[in-house]
């Protein structure tokens, strides 16, 4: 049965008379009849009686009308939406992520893209932080986020923050050492950072500045692991200064005074996607999420 079908049939119940419904559907009548004996004929039962002002539903006809009309308010709400639709952003965004969801504000950014771009699909990607950004170079993912400083001119950033770290030392190691003299923390051993990590530079740019070269006893890829190798004795580690602080709180760690790190935190894309309009709105909708200035990208 098809939809016409049971606007015709809806049609002529409202009317009453195959002429009338005829000229509100923009029919011949002939045409409206056989519509209605089409209906008949699909349900098994007559729907309409011939009357000397024209026709009434039967019993059946009664009963069935309720439904149509409900079809037919569907129909049109359906009609409604796509329309709505129509000229909106669709595609497929792929996306890597790295650290923590939380710490990269994911769930609101995507609410955010979800809401405003219904048709948008966004895919994420978890994978430490030297993957994302050699495969946003290579154009296997769209965008990602970023610790660090970015080497590629082929790929463009926005700043979204710049993350404060602080040296942690597991409890009561501070008094083992000179906290005034920071090359102490070179006789320490340190929990070390994978290769494949953009946290692995931080790390060996502080070594430098501080002029050490400690032992590694152990790697990790994400703060909250390197926390948890602190807090059980395992080595010196740089973390973030929100969770450090925390836990230095609780008397889970110790923090070396006066020594903070910064590190820019950053979403990475390919420079010649810039202009491409998925790109566009994941950016834009970085801006309020973020509170930072929406870039104007070209």
């Amino acid at each position: 049965m098809e939809i016409y079908q049971l606007r015709t049939f809806v049609t002529v119940a409202q009317q009453g008379h195959l002429t009338q419904a005829a000229e509100v559907l923009h029919l011949s009548q002939p045409a409206v009849t056989a519509q209605i004996k089409a209906v008949e004929e699909e349900v098994g039962m007559p729907l309409f009686e011939r009357t000397a002002g024209g026709v009434v539903l039967t019993r059946a006809g009664q009963e069935l009308l309720p439904q149509a009309q409900e079809i037919l308010a569907a129909a049109k709400q359906l009609l409604n939406q796509a329309r709505s639709l129509k000229g909106q952003l669709t595609g497929k965004a792929q996306l890597g992520i790295t650290l923590m969801p939380d710490l990269l504000r994911i769930g609101p950014w995507v609410a955010r893209l979800t809401e405003r771009y219904p048709l948008l699909e966004v895919c994420l990607h978890q994978g430490v932080t030297g993957d994302v950004l050699n495969a946003v170079r290579k154009k296997e993912l769209d965008g990602g986020f970023y610790l660090g400083k970015n080497p590629y001119v082929n790929v463009h950033t926005v700043l979204l923050d710049n993350m404060r770290l602080r040296v942690a030392l597991p409890p009561g190691w501070l008094a083992r050492v000179q906290p005034d003299n920071s090359r102490e923390l070179g006789r320490l051993p340190w929990v070390g950072v994978s290769q494949f990590s953009s946290l692995s530079k931080i790390v060996s740019e502080l070594w430098r500045e501080l002029n050490i070269s400690p032992k590694k006893v152990s790697e990790s890829d994400y703060f909250l692991t390197s926390m948890e190798l602190v807090k059980a004795g395992v080595g010196v580690a740089l973390l973030r200064e929100e969770d450090a602080l925390a836990a230095a709180a609780a008397g889970e760690l110790e923090l070396w005074p006066d020594l903070v790190k910064t590190a820019e935190l950053q979403f990475v894309f390919a420079a010649d996607k810039a202009t491409d309009p998925v790109l566009q709105a994941l950016v834009g909708e970085l801006g309020p999420v973020w509170h930072i200035p929406v870039p104007e990208l070209q």
